[in-house]
């Protein structure tokens, strides 16, 4: 039984070597091809989607290089650095753009919700430090302030709770109000971005490739992804 377990085993890891050799094998491929059309190699070699390629596809030929060496097997833990790739798709997504914006234009409004929520959670978990005490587990303010943030979020770990009737009144209203607090820097960031994009209307035309802003007038590709304009 041991025996034919160990035989699916070896047959396992030598499917996910070969797998692992053809996309280490692809992504070196695209990773030259990149090199070979760009107009500035270097740039994009030492740009940072370029390290992103060359640490994506260096980890598999390190471990092939340096193989049954002990002290190096750290190298492998490098593979991991494969999942940065993902950043890339970023670029490919136009609507990003509008998000990223709407965010920055609510910092100030989500800035000042945060500051009142972290002084109501101090005015709270004083009342309930005041009310329930170390009986109860509340022995200190900043643990009482604690728990009212965990419950404010609907975290609820269960290591602290109200026993009295009035603790547990209060705590029932920070529960209900933790569900506003979800809710309230969602509405702020939807409200800008619904903004971002009426104001786009009105606004130059931007890329549906990459949603690259400010595009210049009557221009026939984009300037950052160089994905053919419709000009109307």
């Amino acid at each position: 039984m041991l025996e034919s377990v160990e035989h699916i085993n070896e047959k396992y890891n030598y499917a996910f070597g070969i797998a692992e050799w053809v996309v280490t094998i692809l992504f070196s491929i695209e990773y030259l091809c990149r090199i070979l059309v760009s107009k500035k190699p270097l740039k994009y070699v030492f740009s940072g989607l370029g390290i992103i390629d060359l640490l994506s596809t260096l980890p598999k030929y390190l471990s092939f290089v340096f193989l049954g060496s002990n002290a190096l097997l750290a190298i492998r833990a490098l593979r991991l650095l494969r999942v940065f790739r993902l950043l890339k798709l970023a670029r490919y997504v136009g609507e990003s753009n509008k998000l990223i914006n709407a965010l920055k234009a609510s910092r100030i409004k989500i800035s000042v919700f945060l500051l009142f929520i972290v002084i109501l959670c101090v005015i709270l978990g004083t009342l309930m430090y005041l009310i329930e005490g170390s009986d109860n587990g509340f022995t200190s303010i900043p643990r009482s302030v604690y728990w009212c943030i965990v419950t404010m979020t609907t975290v609820g770990f269960g290591d602290i709770a109200p026993g009295t009737p009035l603790g547990q009144t209060i705590a029932s209203l920070i529960m209900i109000i933790g569900y506003g607090v979800i809710a309230v820097p969602t509405g702020i960031v939807s409200a800008e971005f619904s903004q971002q994009g009426k104001g786009n209307e009105s606004e130059k035309p931007q890329c549906e490739n990459c949603g690259a802003q400010k595009l210049i007038q009557n221009a026939s590709f984009c300037y950052v992804c160089g994905e053919p304009l419709k000009n109307e």
